[in-house]
């Protein structure tokens, strides 16, 4: 099996890595997701315009460049590096994957939307318990949606959600419903809580109440089997994520132990520390194989997909809490300071432990996928 990039697919790694290093400063966008909108929008706009690489994943038809879970692996990998803010993933990879299996009308408009930066579409699925407990029922020729939604990620930059809901037909199973949102202006009907989370990402807390939408809202009747997929795509793409932003890590940590001197030395000098960097190294490399063995099996058949998806993000959470713990270690009392970079590294490698399943929850998908 050949794990080399193409010709393309090197273009655009090289590409977008050179952007993000000469356009992506992480001081401005630090104060923007703390002081400002939670993201930047001349960024956004770039990425679709400049590079185009909004429509990564998404069919010639709709201004998308046509690739795939590769090209979503290099993109993801590259913003990870530069730990950008921006919704690549909530937008591109998950609402994209879902409204490209969506046979609806509506679908095409919104996903050329995505790929010109106009449109931020994200997923609302998320409740309190384990299950989809939000209602919808039908009102005449519209819908009434009644539920409550948590930790939406992006949903105060969105323009329009994605919300998940079980109608008055339980043989549908799960629907998926399309709305218009303004987070400055909710629509009547939903209540937003939005807030900053501690990766200096944006997300909200949705109370929906008597939503009323039209018939052609319903974008699913059963988007049972579409979602199972967009979760996957969307935790590998965040394992992708957390591989740049791991190199980065060991990479500046090398670098501040061959600069940080005791004893009259680097301290990297010392065999102890030498040890530890080694097994820092070694977790990366094991985290880069899971990735690709996820990516890989995006496109096989769900079970095969799923076990490779949860063993890739089981490894990842394993990796991303030794390199962030013992990057700040490393780097004593700096490293956990908001002025040096390892501190928001270690921040994010934390958090996305938990998107998309914790590493306990995938360990034990895993295992009930290998039973035999």
């Amino acid at each position: 099996m050949d794990f080399n990039l193409n010709k393309e697919q090197k273009l655009l790694r090289d590409g977008l890595g050179k952007f993000l290093a000469t356009r992506y400063d992480l001081e401005k966008s630090r104060t923007a997701a703390k002081l400002g909108a939670g993201w930047q929008p001349d960024i956004w706009r770039s990425l679709a315009d400049e590079l185009g690489i909004l429509g990564a994943a998404f069919p010639e038809s709709v201004g998308g460049i046509g690739g795939g879970p590769v090209e979503i692996m290099v993109i993801a990998e590259e913003l990870g590096r530069a730990l950008a803010i921006e919704p690549f993933i909530d937008t591109v990879v998950v609402a994209g994957g879902l409204l490209q299996r969506a046979d609806h009308p509506a679908a095409a408009a919104l996903l050329e939307a995505i790929a010109e930066g106009s449109a931020i579409v994200v997923l609302a699925s998320t409740e309190a318990d384990s299950g989809v407990s939000t209602r919808a029922v039908r009102d005449g020729s519209q819908w009434l949606i009644t539920g409550e939604k948590i930790v939406v990620a992006a949903a105060p930059l969105a323009t329009h959600l994605l919300i998940t809901a079980r109608t008055s037909d339980e043989d549908r199973g799960v629907s998926l419903f399309l709305a218009e949102f303004d987070p400055a202006a909710p629509p009547a009907g939903i209540e937003a809580h939005s807030y900053r989370t501690i990766d200096d990402r944006r997300a909200a807390d949705l109370t929906i109440s008597q939503l009323r939408l039209p018939a052609e809202a319903l974008l699913v009747e059963d988007a049972t089997s579409s979602l199972a997929q967009a979760r996957d795509e969307g935790a590998a793409a965040v394992c992708a994520e957390a591989v740049g932003a791991m190199r980065k890590v060991l990479s500046d940590t090398v670098e501040y132990c061959k600069q940080r001197q005791q004893f009259g030395q680097p301290i990297g000098n010392f065999q102890v520390l030498q040890h530890r960097m080694v097994d820092m190294y070694m977790e990366v490399e094991q985290a880069v194989a899971a990735v690709y063995l996820a990516v890989l099996n995006l496109g096989a058949e769900p079970h095969a997909r799923a076990r490779a998806v949860s063993a890739a993000k089981a490894t990842i959470g394993r990796a991303a809490r030794f390199l962030g713990q013992n990057a700040v270690q490393l780097h004593g009392g700096m490293g956990m300071t908001e002025e040096l970079a390892i501190g928001h590294y270690f921040k994010r490698l934390t958090a996305l432990q938990y998107e998309f399943g914790s590493t306990d929850q995938h360990r034990t998908r895993y295992a009930t996928l290998t039973r035999p």
